[in-house]
């Protein structure tokens, strides 16, 4: 039997197979699902690893055990898991553990339309109501409806972002062996790209390298490929594809700010005067790039959640993170990655700069990116880098502490799930960013040594 309480997390469920996740497990939390959403049909997709379909199977009988029809949509990126649930007007559940190593599996849920489940959603409830239901077996009485949603997932997409007039393009894509190689191509079928596929064979053992992209590490091939390709601009991808890390032309990263400011200036041209979601971390510059061009910045907590709920609330168009995830309003409010590649390669193509000369009107500051802390005292370290700035500048606590001073900025936040202390920082300057960077680090490892 697995184990509830350390599987089911804030907003998913993750965890080794089959040591915290297992076949039962997954009958259970099936069967769990359509007692709290109260589903007469759920709709299923899983990522390439090798125990998505037997866990994905498992969660089938359960769900069917409590009469629920179930349309199996098969191999599918979690966007595409989205779109179904929006499409079809389902309940809906992915099986994927995302970037995570081959060992672990998980499952991202969500009420028809797309709208998440979280810990405070419901999936609290199906864990507690799962964990009840582990070896109760009954016979499936609901009807199962193979279904093939890739092409309508495509479509759909390209009814949103029209790249049939751009430029001729050549584009790296780099998938990680993840699902962004079973994707790309239906998406980019029949348009003017000439695309260079980097590891698109599924493999869910990541024989080449971690499907991460927000580790540098991960993105030495693609930057390898771009240049030596001579292609317009490259693409990762993370395991289930609903991240994208974009590479331009010299082989440099794209900050996700940057491609946060770009596509809601693309959003904002098509619904004049809309709310432009963003976290507390992405650049200043997303939020006086979103003001110039007419719409309404709102800052929120990190995370997908609140990201989501925001979203939500004030109807907004277009939702940016710095983790590469990005939410439209015209795909029920979820965040695909292909859709956000996909504005950039409209924006690119419909003009004649390099992707390093459009994107440089969206990149205004110099930031740090995110730099960890081990620190077993957090609240000690957060207490001494706030009297160390006392009277240097305005302080925020939305989501930790952000102080924000004249042409810079930073926020020091504990995570969530380990014993860590995450660092942003942000100037006008470098040096003045280095600066500011450095200093609040050494107050933290004080506090660690």
């Amino acid at each position: 039997m697995g184990d509830f309480a350390k599987i089911f997390k804030a907003y998913d469920v993750r965890g080794v197979v089959p040591d915290e996740l297992d076949e039962q497990t997954a009958e259970a939390v099936g069967a769990a699902f359509v007692e709290v959403t109260g589903a007469a049909s759920v709709v299923v997709a899983h990522d390439m690893r090798e125990s998505s379909v037997p866990l994905a199977e498992a969660f089938i009988r359960g769900a069917r055990s409590r009469r629920a029809d179930v349309v199996h949509a098969g191999l599918g990126s979690t966007d595409l898991l989205y779109y179904a649930s929006g499409s079809l007007g389902l309940p809906g559940v992915m099986f994927t553990a995302s970037h995570n190593p081959a060992r672990y599996n998980g499952m991202k849920m969500c009420r028809s339309g797309a709208v998440p489940i979280g810990g405070d959603t419901g999936l609290t409830e199906i864990r507690d109501r799962a964990a009840q239901l582990v070896g109760v077996t009954a016979t499936p009485a609901g009807s199962l409806i193979e279904k093939d949603l890739l092409p309508g997932y495509a479509h759909h997409l390209r009814t949103l972002v029209d790249l049939a007039g751009v430029r001729p393009l050549k584009v790296v894509v780099d998938a990680g062996n993840g699902m962004g190689g079973h994707t790309v191509p239906a998406v980019f079928e029949g348009l003017p790209i000439e695309l260079v596929p980097l590891y698109f064979e599924l493999d869910g053992d990541f024989p080449n390298h971690e499907a991460n992209p927000l580790e540098p590490q991960n993105l030495v091939d693609l930057q390898r490929a771009v240049v030596d390709s001579g292609a317009d601009l490259g693409l990762a991808f993370d395991g289930d594809a609903d991240r994208c890390w974009v590479i331009d032309e010299r082989g440099e990263s794209v900050p996700p700010s940057a491609v946060t400011a770009l596509v809601a200036v693309r959003e904002l041209a098509k619904a004049p005067g809309a709310t432009i979601i963003h976290n507390l971390i992405t650049s200043h510059g997303v939020r006086e790039i979103v003001r110039e061009h007419g719409g309404v910045p709102v800052r929120t907590r990190v995370g997908h959640s609140f990201i989501k709920a925001e979203m939500a609330r004030t109807g907004a168009v277009f939702g940016g993170e710095h983790s590469a995830h990005y939410y439209f309003r015209d795909f029920w409010f979820a965040d695909s990655g292909m859709l956000a590649a996909m504005h950039v390669l409209a924006a690119l193509g419909e003009q004649e700069r390099t992707l390093s000369e459009l994107v440089a009107d969206y990149s205004r500051y110099h930031a740090s990116g995110e730099v960890n802390s081990a620190v077993a005292d957090q609240d000690e370290a957060l207490r001494r880098v706030r009297e160390a700035f006392a009277g240097r500048g305005e302080f925020d606590e939305l989501d930790g502490l952000t102080v924000t001073g004249s042409g810079w900025w930073f926020n020091l936040r504990a995570s969530n799930t380990e014993p860590l202390l995450r660092l942003n920082a942000e100037a006008a300057d470098e040096t003045e960013m280095t600066a500011i960077r450095d200093e609040v680090l050494a107050i933290v490892g004080k506090v660690s040594e």
